[in-house]
């Protein structure tokens, strides 16, 4: 090791002793960053198989590869399929209210670690955070999806868009509002900024909570209305019981 290299392990070894990693969920002293403890680790609900092709929505039961649920069959959403990293529960709210309201941008690079095994294997996708309007970056200081979609691609084969989609109106708040109401609020919100760069590409949308899906559905109809061949989301939480409330 080199003189600049042993000073870096000094420095870093000072900066851990007075400064050591805490879990992301309640604080304690972990052993390294991005560690949840085994209390918050354990009550995390992971999401996998299996779950609707589209809308990432857990089965009791495996009905088999691409399988619909209800509310997809009967309605298919813009998006061609979404998945989350864990299910919309106390230490999942916590961490994106973190990361959403308490200034701690960090949170994004924990988030993308779990969310990565979500993420597509195959080519290079264009990587597209939901967008906040203006206003909303002004008072908040960043944009938490732009945030973990910047964790996401490092060290991946896609490529990050981070100004492709841009909210042209300010929207209210969608907390409390119901799935009819959430649609009305964003319907034509966004617009892509360039045509030409989406026409034929495939798309990942990041977002940090999926609730009903009526922001990411606007992005994606905005997306193919100029000409994505394929929407694909990934989000670190998804709201899987109706009586979670989404703050």
């Amino acid at each position: 090791m080199g003189f600049i290299g042993a000073g870096r392990a000094v420095i870093d070894a000072v900066v851990r002793f007075a400064l050591p990693p805490r879990c992301p969920g309640c604080g304690v002293i972990t052993p390294d960053v991005d560690i949840f403890c085994l209390d918050c680790w354990s009550a995390l609900d992971f999401l996998g198989d299996p779950q609707c092709m589209r809308c990432g929505l857990p089965f009791e039961i495996d009905p088999g590869p691409g399988a619909l649920c209800g509310a997809c069959y009967a309605d298919p959403p813009a998006i061609d399929a979404m998945r989350a990293a864990v299910a919309y529960g106390p230490i999942a709210s916590a961490l994106a209210l973190k990361l959403k309201y308490g200034r701690r941008p960090g949170i994004a690079r924990t988030m993308a670690v779990q969310m990565r095994r979500h993420i597509p294997r195959d080519g290079e996708w264009l990587v597209v955070p939901v967008p906040l309007h203006r206003w909303r970056i002004w008072r908040r200081g960043y944009n938490q999806s732009a945030l973990m979609a910047r964790a996401l691609v490092n060290g991946s084969a896609h490529r990050l868009a981070l100004d492709m989609l841009t909210r042209t109106k300010a929207t209210p708040s969608l907390r409390g509002l119901g799935p009819d109401r959430r649609v009305k609020v964003v319907r034509g919100a966004f617009a892509v900024r360039d045509r030409a760069a989406v026409a034929g590409r495939s798309i990942l949308m990041v977002d940090d909570v999926y609730t009903t899906g009526a922001t990411v559905n606007a992005c994606a109809r905005a997306l193919k209305r100029a000409g994505a061949d394929r929407v694909e989301v990934v989000s670190w939480a998804r709201v899987v019981r109706d009586n979670d409330v989404v703050r």
